[in-house]
Order: structure tokens, then sequence, then C-alpha cells
């Protein structure tokens, strides 16, 4: 194996970014960025902790009610009943640089956005965060540093998009999964009922 040490050798392999790639970094929200925003039902939240640990998390409600620009600078990410692990708050309060990749399904290019995160339990605007009558508990309040359009090139070569390549069956259904990888005192038939599609359904927003 031959390990890359230096930032020279990186370059001497992949070579210097083209002129358009090294200047469409922005740091405020264009219109058309606003847009993206609005459209997009799902993102990727990243973060990492005083350590050095890090985390993706994937963040999802209807387009057009999920994050919420508040000005030119700053967005707002919802949260919603989840598993209460919080890897990615918790990471936050130790390190508050987070990455976004904002995705439109159909759409193969992404939108990035690089900040600086806080945590709020109530501001004024999570009234405009509501969905099917619940208020998020909390809420990331992200100030945009850095964000820009990704290329296509990624989504094409997996074919994400396509459906004649999709497998969902190419593994057990996820009871199955969770059952064979954990530790879990539930029965097999127990998991298989509460991952069910229409129990999820109904506790998306709440209990």
């Amino acid at each position: 194996m031959t390990e890359i040490t230096s930032a020279a050798e990186l370059r001497e392999i992949l070579g210097e970014p083209m002129p358009r790639a090294v200047t469409k970094e922005r740091v405020e929200l264009h219109r058309r960025d606003r847009e993206w925003i609005a459209a997009a039902p799902f993102l990727v939240l990243a973060t990492g902790d005083a350590r050095g640990n890090c985390d993706a998390s994937p963040k999802g409600d209807p387009a057009g009610n999920f994050v919420h620009v508040i000005d030119e600078r700053t967005l707002a990410i919802p949260e919603r009943p989840g598993n209460r692990r919080a890897d990615g708050y918790l990471n936050i309060l130790e390190n508050p640089h987070v990455g976004l990749l904002f995705l439109i399904p159909g759409r193969s290019e992404t939108l990035r956005v690089n900040g600086r995160a806080r945590l709020l339990r109530d501001a004024p605007y999570f009234d405009r965060m509501v969905v099917k009558g619940h208020r998020p508990v909390l809420a990331i309040e992200v100030e945009v540093e850095q964000i820009f359009f990704h290329c296509a090139k990624a989504m094409m070569r997996s074919s994400i998009w396509r459906p004649e390549t999709w497998n969902p069956d190419v593994l057990p259904a996820h009871a199955a999964l969770v059952k064979e990888v954990q530790k879990t005192s539930e029965t097999l038939e127990e998991l298989e009922a509460y991952y069910a599609p229409e129990n999820y359904e109904a506790k998306l927003y709440g209990s």
C-alpha cells in the first residue's frame, strides 16, 4: 500500500481544480439556493465532536415545509421525533461546524452548505415549521459560511434515481437485520410489528 500523506501528493494525483470549481463558492444564499432548499425534502447533516469523531444523519420533511430560511446567511432545520440518540446534536454542543447536503429526488445535482450551528429549544419561526399539527421540539440554526452546487457525476455514476436499477430486497427486511446484528430482547415478530410501515407512519410526528 502507498499512503497519501500530504496535500502536494494529493494534488499530484488529482491535479488542480478547474477555475469554475473554485469560484462557485458563495457565502450568502442566492434566490436559486432558497428555491432549491424549498424544493428539497431531504438532507444529510454532517457533524463532528471535539475529538474528531464524525456523524452523518439524514433529515427529512415535506418539501416546502422543511428547512426554514431565516435570511441570506441563516437557516434552521427542525427536529422531529426519532431514536433520541442525538449524536449530531451532542456533536454540535462540542463543535459547531456542520455540513449539509440537500437532495431533490430525481435531480442529480446537490446543494452543499457548510457553516456554524447552534441548538434552539424555541424561536418565533418554529410556528412556520409545523407539520401535521406538530411543532418541532428543537431546531438547528445554521450560520452559512460556504454554499455551492455540486455537479451530477456521483449521482450519474450510481444511477441512484433510475428505478430499473433499484433492488430494495437485496438484503432482509429491517426487522431481520436488527435481530441479526443487535442484542435485543424483542422477538423477530415483535420487531416486525414495530417496524411495520403503518406503525412507523403513525409515529412520524409523535405518538
